[in-house]
């Protein structure tokens, strides 16, 4: 077992042999309504509380916990118990907070500029790993309400369909975020796309775009190779048919690299057809990758050109970038590679 999170309602009853069935309620909603493990169930008796301990434990070890300096960011290194490492984000917003999860421990996408591709690929992530750092991040955002749930950490959540698939539906049936605030990113894994676009649930979609003429993106996103730039589009289109949300193009901002007007004229043809959002993030630094993101000055121009063009742009709050803890910066290490630690426990 992975993860208590993965046990269905029928195993948890199985572990309550013998025991009468409210038994099996109480547990439940301990577990996905209170986020609570076996020795803090007072609602159970002492003996099977003692008894549940030995098989009802943790999938994640947490190893560190770091706070940003303006406290809005928290950062959990996590350990698995086959010893991989993966980390969860959490932010803080007004009055709610977004949780942004790992569906991998690293990542087999290699994109050159991201920390977590940088570190390869360990293993899948388990429904219920991913599902547990959800429950971790709501009950560290009390009083917040935990408002959202991006699958922006490490990994390629469309390279773990099966278990990212079902961890959306525990998310959604089990911890009850609707659809609408649930976000699944790719790199654009174009059968991927497609098949999403047939489940029962409308959740958001955010392509990692970066580059939109292939030369380029084949250089920065290597699995444009393999889903070239008008396959991925058609997925995408074949989305929207479908389940009418709005798409999201994620565009990471690198110096002299994805920001000349040309590019912001290549996003715009792309983007307009499928009235696509762009949100901007200028490149946050990583060990491996040597350029530099897009000064303030640049990323307002860029956006300048996109707004003229027709296009619905944000620029992304770059957040947690001292915690190693923005876009990109996910590697799964206990060292922080030169980013300031402000707390730690």
């Amino acid at each position: 077992m992975a993860s208590a999170y993965d046990l269905s309602r029928e195993q948890i009853a199985g572990l309550l042999a013998g025991h009468p069935r409210y038994r099996t309620e109480q547990l439940w909603r301990a577990l996905w309504e209170r986020g609570a493990w076996p020795e803090d169930m007072s609602e159970l008796p002492k003996d099977l509380r003692s008894r549940l301990a030995g098989v009802l434990s943790p999938a994640l070890e947490r190893q560190r916990r770091l706070v940003s300096a303006d406290g809005k960011t928290i950062k959990w290194l996590w350990r698995l118990p086959d010893g991989a490492s993966v980390e969860t984000v959490l932010m803080f917003y007004p009055g709610r907070a977004t949780v942004c999860v790992s569906s991998q421990a690293g990542c087999a996408m290699g994109c050159t500029f991201c920390a977590t591709g940088q570190g390869g690929f360990t293993r899948h992530l388990s429904a219920g790993e991913i599902v547990e750092q959800v429950v971790a991040a709501r009950t560290a955002a009390l009083p917040r309400r935990l408002g959202n749930v991006v699958f922006m950490g490490m990994g390629e959540p469309l390279a773990n369909y099966p278990r990212t698939w079902r961890a959306v539906e525990l998310i959604h049936d089990g911890l009850g975020i609707s659809a609408r605030h649930i976000t699944v990113s790719t790199v654009g894994l174009a059968p991927g796309i497609r098949r999403l676009a047939h489940e029962r649930l409308p959740v958001n979609l955010a392509v990692s775009l970066h580059a939109a003429r292939d030369s380029l993106r084949d250089e920065l996103v290597p699995i444009n190779r393999r889903y070239p730039l008008a396959v991925l589009v058609e997925s995408c289109a074949e989305y929207l048919r479908n389940k009418r949300r709005r798409l999201s193009f994620e565009w990471a901002l690198i110096d002299e690299v994805n920001d000349t007007e040309r590019d912001a004229s290549e996003l715009a043809e792309l983007a307009r057809p499928l009235h696509a959002h762009v949100n901007l993030i200028p490149l946050n630094p990583t060990p491996g990758y040597l350029r530099r993101g897009t000064p303030p000055d640049g990323v307002a121009r860029f956006a300048s050109w996109l707004a003229e063009r027709g296009v619905n742009v944000t620029v992304r709050d770059n957040r947690g970038t001292d915690i190693a803890a923005a876009c990109g910066q996910l590697a799964g290490r206990k060292g922080l590679d030169g980013a300031k630690l402000v707390t730690s426990g």
